[in-house]
């Protein structure tokens, strides 16, 4: 007897811009500097077979147009700019698309997670970019495109903005300039760092500081209570947290939790 392969009604999807997180434990490559056909086919695998699909979830960076779903970046996924998700992943109409921020998405599942609905919290995520959401009374906040109602990357410093230090290229950048070593990678010097490396753990220390004086200021207005932090280099929080402390007396300062992606793409679909 050949058994039939019931397929999920609804998939949930985290784009990146080097994967694809699929709420069903794949992982799909993607490369967002490539071509459209390479995105679309990725896209495409990541939404898997259309038999039976009734709704999808979609974590996405901006700028993106989270009411019609229509990629409107120009730094990652150029190649597919000014066209609409379901156009390139052959969705028909009948499929109910939900779109969002992913920092404000991951927040979202976060409150939702840990039951925060009456705590003040924020979101940083830390990689090849710095984001950063917030929530007051559980509620996150929003700006009238559906991107985080404020912005720590784009803070001046030293003649550039906050992102260009606190983000992997920063850490490589700082590193480099220290020790004349351009091939590392924020991975590979905080492991250096866990080794005792003392120029690695003091670019680390440098960028804890860095984003707690960033994050102090919206601790002190916001009255902040929790902040989370996630995104790849938020792996090495460890090496971050106490200058991170120091500039937040008060502030509980943790990790985000896994999957919290997927618990706010789901909470989509439950007040409509």
């Amino acid at each position: 007897m050949v058994t039939k392969t019931i397929l999920p009604s609804r998939r949930l999807l985290d784009v990146g811009g080097t994967f694809i997180k699929c709420d069903d434990g794949r992982q799909v490559s993607v490369s967002s500097a490539g071509s459209r056909d390479s995105i679309m086919a990725s896209l495409r695998k990541a939404v898997g077979p259309l038999e039976g699909l009734e709704s999808v979830g979609v974590a996405i960076p901006g700028p993106f147009d989270f009411r019609t779903g229509t990629f409107l970046m120009k730094h990652k996924f150029a190649a597919v700019y000014g066209e609409r998700f379901s156009d390139l992943t052959g969705l028909p109409e009948s499929v109910d698309i939900r779109y969002h921020h992913d920092v404000n998405v991951v927040l979202r599942g976060i409150v939702k997670k840990l039951g925060l609905e009456d705590k003040n919290v924020a979101l940083v995520t830390l990689g090849t970019g710095l984001g950063f959401a917030l929530a007051l009374k559980g509620e996150v906040l929003y700006n009238p495109m559906g991107s985080p109602a404020r912005n720590l990357w784009n803070l001046p410093m030293d003649g550039g903005v906050l992102e260009d230090a606190v983000s992997g290229r920063g850490i490589t950048v700082a590193y480099a300039r220290q020790t004349g070593d351009a091939l590392q990678s924020a991975y590979s010097i905080a492991r250096r760092a866990y080794g005792g490396h003392p120029v690695a753990i003091q670019v680390y220390r440098h960028v804890g500081e860095l984003l707690g004086q960033a994050l102090k200021v919206q601790a002190e207005e916001l009255s902040l209570e929790k902040i989370f932090m996630g995104g790849q280099i938020s792996k090495s929080l460890s090496l971050m947290i106490e200058p991170l402390q120091e500039a937040l007396p008060g502030v509980e300062i943790l990790p985000s939790p896994e999957g919290a992606v997927f618990d706010g793409l789901a909470s989509l679909f439950e007040s409509k």
